[in-house]
């Protein structure tokens, strides 16, 4: 078999496992390999085949390194903010801090605006910050 064919093959095997997994490495390892293929494809000698191949995956690999660290990755909202919450006591009025019962659980909570409840009266929640819920009266 032509060694540009094996090149072209493992091109092809790297691509594909790069659609199941999605991380971009594997798609520059592919293109790494159809290089490698076509230094293989005029002629060129196995190591510089495989020269051309490792440039272009080391390469490839540091651009792709050089994205990920300067595009910014989107914070993702919680997906508790919205739902409601029942106000069970405060721990300090004044600093708005709260238990709130929120999925059968106690939660600290801060209670942001009007600070005027009752025990058993529907909050809703607006932030989440660590294990600590932002909420208020006023649905988000």
């Amino acid at each position: 078999m032509e060694s540009y064919l094996v090149w072209l093959a493992a091109g092809f095997v790297l691509v594909i496992a790069e659609l199941v997994t999605g991380t971009f490495f594997l798609l520059i390892l592919g293109l790494a390999a159809f290089a490698g293929s076509a230094a293989a494809w005029f002629g060129l000698g196995f190591w510089l085949e495989a020269l051309c191949a490792a440039a272009v995956a080391i390469a490839g690999v540091l651009w792709v390194r050089q994205q990920r660290k300067t595009t910014p990755q989107p914070d993702m909202a919680s997906l508790d903010v919205g739902q409601t919450v029942t106000f069970d006591a405060w721990i300090s009025r004044e600093q708005g801090a709260a238990r709130v019962t929120y999925r059968n659980t106690q939660w600290d909570a801060e209670v942001a605006g009007e600070r005027m409840l009752d025990p058993g009266q529907v909050l809703f929640i607006h932030a989440v910050e660590g294990n600590t819920l932002k909420v208020s009266k006023v649905k988000a």
